[in-house]
């Protein structure tokens, strides 16, 4: 059976929202996006890198989709954004239409938990997902998660969408963990 691993920019107090810009997602009023951008490490990218070279399928909510579609879809020659590009996807969305706007995406829009499930049980190598905080609860909730592995920032926002879900117990494995020179630490977490 194939892998599902989650792979998440997070600070201490759990928020994933907004990594990557200001106006990346404001929902909420969330008003602190681009917290990652000051403690970037090469290190970093490799570590996506390499959990991307293990995967096949890229698994994603529909912000997090429309976010990287819209930002990799036209960088042709780049090989982190080929690399993306080339995957299959799927994207989970009761919203869209169509999933054309991302070459190679496939669109879920219903029985989530099933479709997930059905994905993990065909052959190939792990199924990668970033970003997409409801989706990751939803999957947490029903223990399809097989790993996580978190670049943890040294702050603390106090507000904002969080990767766990309220009121589920997830008992977890630390088999790797690796502090950079910015302060971010990388842990990898198995389900116990």
């Amino acid at each position: 059976m194939r892998e599902l691993i989650v792979a998440e920019f997070i600070t201490l107090d759990g928020v994933i929202q907004a990594p990557g810009g200001a106006d990346e997602d404001t929902e909420g009023g969330f008003k602190h996006g681009g917290w990652t951008v000051p403690y970037w490490h090469d290190d970093i990218g490799a570590r996506f890198f390499q959990a991307m070279s293990q995967a096949d399928t890229f698994l994603l909510g529909r912000k997090t989709w429309q976010i990287h579609g819209e930002a990799f879809e036209p960088m042709a020659g780049d090989p982190f954004a080929d690399a993306l590009n080339a995957i299959p996807k799927y994207v989970v969305s009761t919203t869209l239409k169509s999933a054309s706007a991302w070459r190679n995406s496939t669109l879920i829009h219903d029985h989530v938990v099933e479709a997930v499930r059905q994905l993990k049980q065909q052959p190939g190598k792990n199924i990668l997902m970033d970003g997409s905080s409801v989706l990751a609860r939803t999957l947490a909730q029903h223990d399809l998660v097989d790993e996580y592995r978190l670049h943890v920032y040294p702050l603390v926002l106090g507000g904002g969408k969080r990767l766990f879900p309220d009121g589920k117990r997830l008992d977890l494995k630390l088999v790797e963990a690796a502090p950079l020179p910015t302060g971010v630490v990388f842990m990898r977490y198995r389900r116990a």
